[in-house]
């Protein structure tokens, strides 16, 4: 027998039988020993370079099935590249920070994250996350994923972290990093502010009321309608948060929508007029009202009302954000527990006014609401309106809410002082970017571009341990924070020299250089911010953290592989900070897959009972059956698999494999140098094959 066996390829008589359980660790040992990994990059040509970039998963439990999916798709790029001639390295990375993590450790060891000094509490977070990074590597590697799995990236060693801080110095010089009171979503669970990406939308059942607030300035009200001539009349607003009525300063009309004061029930009530028919049919079938008049909203403006239980004016505005879509045309307005009402506030120069605590309990300014959880005033609100003759309507009703990724509580909005990056400073950069981008499917492209236009700032400060501090000093003497090039670099090299832990073990002067002055005030006495940037921003700086430093890589990647949830977290991130800090997108194309669902199309779930796991499926079939499910799914669309498909494919393995066995069967004595015959020379059926 001619066999030339040049790779000492484990001795095998190719049974029937597959084995693949039991015989692929020993493929997976042997891949190992003689580097494969390696060896496919050498001889290529370094100039033409498809750099796939690892969008890294978090280290915090097992692998599911939707990882799997996701690794083994971003294993076959690579490989198809590197046999077409390219230089296609594949540099798996970790997500190691963050609140996750925290909670996680918190929850398991019993404890209170008081209870911890904060360098403590962040060491048992590490440990936590490498044990997890350490179980996960172990686990794609199984699923026969090849890369560089002795040097991953993670977002906890020195070097990623001092690229990180690098970053932020860059965003901060520039302009687009500020400190602001505003509205962000809150956890009062886990008492930290969180981003989009970090909110779920689950069904929850909420309050829906009809409130009136009674208009004080009667005189005016008479002028604009001739017919009125009665001494009391009502706005009426609409809300699914009663809780928030305290934070009330204004309410909100369109100015271009048409609004109609009627009679109903002996009452004088003044909202939008495409509204009445579909807000009188919630109360009685059947309601009778007169109208007295109608007026565009821009005559209402500044109009002041009374609030229902509280002695405070609330005036009407005007804001293009009303809709009639639901409601009554006029919006309750509190700045301190709404983007929009925020965004009113600071065009109506109002408060931004937010008397709820980090635990979401009401503080002193809501007076007998005072130490008061905000779910559990709302039925107390409900009672005063009622006592008030302030209360047309009530029922409760089912709606998606958002709720904490973690701790799976609802999150409330509410006005905290947090770090932003201002995205408005260069939005429009970031939209041409998105159109220099391949998108795969191309939906993907008006995904991205509407939530990149409709998105506010971005808040990147956690009021959490575990993560990369934001690296801000405040002066003592005036009170101002301090970026400055000079502190920024001094933060990088400790950061590079010891670690982001540094920042907890060390005081401000010991960090900043030796003589280092305030730059507003020339003082010299200085304490340190204690928030941490958002993970968010720990994965969204990858670009430059991983392609810039490792010498087999090169920025920008050529591509980045995710699902589509990813259009509001990784993608999104990574090419905000790549546009404000490199003025493009750090990828030249992105790949979308879907999520995971079983054989009729439903999220899998434990509560199911239709959660299939990548363990089961090795232990039963082998990963090559796993790997041969995601080659013969359509990627750009959600992904079905159960049993009965595992076990179809199980037949479509054994003709792929049969069929090989008996190629390599009549070619046992093929060798290439003696027995190749040129193109030229073959049979007309040959060059057609």
């Amino acid at each position: 027998m001619n066999y030339k066996n040049t790779l000492n390829l484990p001795k095998t008589k190719f049974p029937m039988k597959a084995n693949l359980p039991e015989r692929e660790p020993t493929f997976l040992e042997f891949w190992e020993k003689e580097h494969i990994y390696e060896k496919s990059l050498e001889n290529k040509d370094k100039n033409r370079k498809f750099i796939l970039h690892d969008g890294p998963p978090y280290a915090n439990g097992s692998i599911h099935l939707g990882t799997a999916f996701n690794k083994i798709l971003k294993d076959f790029i690579p490989k198809y590249k590197s046999m077409n001639g390219f230089y296609s390295p594949y540099i798996p990375g970790w997500d190691t920070h963050g609140l996750p993590i925290e909670h996680q450790v918190i929850k398991t060891s019993h404890i209170k994250k008081e209870d911890l000094p904060p360098d403590e509490l962040r060491k048992k977070c590490r440990n936590y996350a490498l044990k997890f990074v350490d179980i996960q590597k172990k686990q794609f590697v199984r699923l026969g994923v090849r890369g560089d799995w002795d040097n991953p990236y993670l977002t906890l060693k020195k070097e990623y972290e001092a690229k990180q801080i690098e970053v932020f110095g860059e965003l901060a010089q520039k302009g687009y990093v500020y400190r602001g009171l505003k509205p962000v979503y809150w956890c009062s669970t886990c008492e930290t502010a969180l981003a989009a990406a970090e909110i779920e939308y689950h069904d929850e059942t909420s309050h829906s009321i009809f409130v009136k607030f009674e208009i004080l300035d009667i005189d005016k009200i008479k002028k604009i309608f001739p017919n009125f001539n009665k001494n009391k009349a009502y706005v009426l607003i609409w809300t699914t948060t009663p809780w928030t009525l305290p934070a009330n300063l204004a309410i909100a009309v369109h100015p271009q929508y048409t609004y109609s004061l009627i009679e109903f029930r002996g009452e004088y009530l003044l909202f939008a007029k495409e509204l009445i028919e579909p807000v009188l049919k919630n109360i009685e079938e059947h309601s009778d009202y007169n109208v007295l008049g109608e007026v565009k909203g821009k005559e209402l403006e500044y109009i002041k009302t009374k609030h229902p239980f509280i002695e405070r004016e609330s005036p009407i505005v005007l804001a293009d954000y009303v809709t009639l879509t639901d409601g009554t045309g006029c919006v309750h307005t509190a700045p301190g527990h709404g983007q929009e009402d925020y965004e009113t506030g600071v065009r109506y120069n109002l408060p931004i006014y937010s008397p709820v605590d980090n635990y979401g309990r009401f503080t002193k300014e809501a007076g007998d609401l005072k130490g008061l959880k905000y779910d559990e005033a709302n039925e107390i609100i409900i009672e005063k309106l009622k006592n008030n003759n302030a209360l047309l309507y009530t029922e409760k009703f089912s709606h998606s809410y958002p709720h904490c990724w973690r701790c799976k509580n609802p999150v409330i909005f509410r006005a905290t002082t947090q770090w932003f990056v201002n995205v408005d400073g260069f939005r429009d950069k970031t939209l041409k970017s998105i159109k220099n981008v391949e998108w795969i499917p191309d939906w993907g492209e008006e995904r991205i571009y509407n939530m990149v236009s409709e998105r506010s700032d971005w808040c990147i400060s956690r009021q959490r341990v575990w993560g990369v501090p934001i690296p801000v000093f405040y002066c003592s003497d005036c009170n101002k924070e301090i970026i400055t090039p000079e502190s920024i670099n001094a933060v990088k090299n400790l950061f590079l020299e010891e670690g982001s832990d540094a920042w907890f073990k060390k005081e401000a002067e010991d960090i900043l250089p030796k003589g280092f002055k305030c730059p507003h005030c020339g003082g010299t006495h200085f304490t340190k911010e204690t928030d941490i940037m958002d993970v968010w921003f720990d994965s969204g700086v990858s670009h430059r953290a991983v392609l810039e430093t490792r010498k087999e890589l090169s920025w920008p990647a050529t591509m980045y592989l995710e699902g589509t949830d990813q259009h509001r977290g990784w993608f999104q991130t990574s090419l905000l900070t790549s546009v404000a800090t490199r003025d493009r997108a750090p990828y030249d194309m992105v790949l979308t897959h879907g999520f995971i669902v079983d054989e009729e199309g439903k999220k899998m779930s434990k509560s199911i009972g239709n959660v299939i796991t990548p363990e089961e499926i090795i232990k039963d079939y082998g990963a090559d059956l796993l790997r041969l499910w995601v080659s013969s799914s359509d990627y750009k669309s959600d992904v079905k698999i159960s049993k009965n498909i595992l076990k179809q494919l199980t037949e479509v393995y054994r003709k792929i494999r049969n069929t090989s066995r008996f190629i390599l069967g009549n070619l046992y004595d093929f060798d290439p140098d003696n027995d190749m015959v040129p193109y030229e020379n073959l049979e007309e059926m040959d060059k057609f094959i």
